[in-house]
């Protein structure tokens, strides 16, 4: 595995990077598995690939704030990303069963992350998932409810209530996850971004709040991405670190 410490990018680089590494696996050009590890800056929103932006967000409002948001090549719902350790995870799927082989590395990248959090003194837990399935149904013609509304099985959680949120998308033989832990209330923002009238954005900052925990009272809202990229490395024994700009160059994205 290799494990690259990218740094900061707005919504539309990093999901073009990680979109580029898809690409890359599929394509044949990648055969070893990359952990990319970035956050945003600025700050922004993405969208599932299969979420349509103008039903989800209030575009015009995001606009006059200067707010940028992108879709991610994997699914899921809509994140604000901010005061959070953002990951991506590439690898190729060798076995004939795409599907099964999906379902494994998601619980191996949750299982690895949860070993890195654990020894940074985050006592998160694995998620038995939601009996009704992940999110609340959706109004008639409003957005679907956020990512973090909702924990699916084996995604991580932290005082019984959603910490990370992972999603994922395999083409072609090749495998892309991406998600999110959180380190503040950053991510709350998303409310003020959808497109919901202003009593109902209220009602989702707050139902938002109450489903999810963060990390920055261990871990301070500003955490490094080299704490984390620190962690992760006696546990997944990467065969190569990349940095910045120089990974970039070396992976071809």
């Amino acid at each position: 595995m290799i494990l690259w410490c990218d740094g900061a990018h707005g919504p539309r680089e990093n999901m073009r990077r990680d979109a580029a590494l898809l690409d890359a696996m599929a394509g044949g050009r990648l055969s070893t598995p990359v952990l990319r590890l970035f956050t945003f800056d600025p700050a922004g929103i993405t969208l599932g690939h299969s979420q349509v932006p103008a039903r989800e967000l209030d575009l015009d409002r995001a606009a006059a704030d200067g707010i940028e948001w992108a879709v991610r090549p994997t699914g899921g719902r809509a994140i604000f990303h901010e005061q959070e350790w953002t990951f991506s995870f590439a690898m190729p799927l060798r076995e004939h069963d795409g599907t099964a082989a999906a379902t494994d590395a998601y619980a191996r990248t949750c299982a690895l992350l949860a070993g890195a959090l654990r020894a940074l003194g985050v006592p998160v837990e694995f998620s038995p998932g939601s009996p009704r399935g992940v999110g609340s149904p959706r109004a008639a013609g409003g957005p679907a409810s956020p990512c973090f509304a909702s924990a699916a099985r084996s995604e991580l959680t932290l005082a019984g209530r959603k910490f990370a949120g992972v999603a994922q998308r395999h083409v072609r033989g090749a495998l892309l996850q991406q998600g999110s832990l959180l380190l503040g209330d950053g991510h709350l923002r998303l409310a003020d971004y959808l497109r919901l009238e202003p009593r109902a954005r209220e009602s989702a900052r707050a139902a938002l709040a109450a489903a999810t925990a963060h990390a920055g009272g261990v871990l301070g809202v500003a955490a490094p991405l080299e704490r984390l990229a620190a962690a992760i490395g006696p546990i997944a024994r990467p065969r190569e670190h990349l940095h910045g700009e120089a990974g970039a160059r070396v992976l071809g994205i």
